[in-house]
């Protein structure tokens, strides 16, 4: 088992500009990104720390997840270290799209199918990794992945911008049940953790629902936001 505040303006002022700062001397920026309307800009911006190894608390259509760069092996460590996780535990692929799963999971005909009544939407799929994904991100015993295409269009954006997958965890704290789902709150406990807040509204307490579509009959591993009955279940 996988263990709108009404103000958006462009960014507060003291985060308007990228700045190179070490991780051990970290400051969190934060950008207020519209949840209808996300800010090209701003979008760039957020790529560009995710381009240089940064760790970003990032809005979904479940909970907040926090995501960084799928093949900065560092990035990938203080993730999970952050999130108080070790590598048995599942990270998941945050994909523009149904093609860009089946570029890191095998995906057959029946698999497609349900996938596709699915997606966008609040759900995790587990399936056998392909060899696009760096092993050390696949479940070391059974060689499988969580995949997911949220459905918000600041995640959206900030995908089609890097033009491949993002890797992310849900934002629950080491020795806590809930998700974090203020960005204000975000900032105040992990602005010396990651590199960027993204405020796009607060977001729901749910999780994903998480489907591990490995075997020939899909099997419910969480009940989360989506309604496990697409499935069958």
């Amino acid at each position: 088992m996988t263990p709108y505040s009404n103000a958006f303006d462009d960014v507060s002022p003291f985060f308007s500009t990228i700045v190179d700062i070490p991780h051990g001397e970290l400051m969190s920026q934060f950008f207020h990104i519209h949840p209808e309307n996300p800010q090209s800009r701003l979008i760039k911006q957020a790529a560009q720390i995710i381009d240089q190894g940064g760790i970003v608390a990032l809005p979904t259509d479940s909970c907040y997840a926090l995501v960084c760069h799928l093949d900065d092996k560092d990035a990938v460590t203080r993730l999970r270290r952050i999130r108080g996780v070790d590598e048995k535990h599942h990270l998941t692929l945050l994909c523009r799209d149904l093609s860009e799963i089946a570029l890191y999971a095998k995906v057959d005909n029946r698999q497609f199918r349900l996938l596709k009544t699915a997606t966008p939407g609040p759900f995790t799929f587990i399936l056998e990794a392909t060899k696009e994904v760096p092993r050390r991100l696949s479940h070391p015993s059974r060689k499988t992945i969580g995949l997911r295409v949220p459905e918000n269009r600041i995640a959206h954006a900030l995908l089609e911008d890097l033009g491949q997958a993002l890797l992310g965890t849900t934002l629950i704290l080491p020795d806590e049940v809930d998700a974090l789902s203020d960005p204000e709150i975000i900032r105040a406990r992990l602005e010396k953790q990651i590199d960027l807040v993204i405020d796009g509204g607060a977001c729901s307490l749910v999780p994903t629902t998480v489907i591990d579509m490995t075997a020939a009959v899909p099997e419910l591993l969480r009940q989360g936001r989506g309604d496990a009955r697409l499935f069958g279940l």
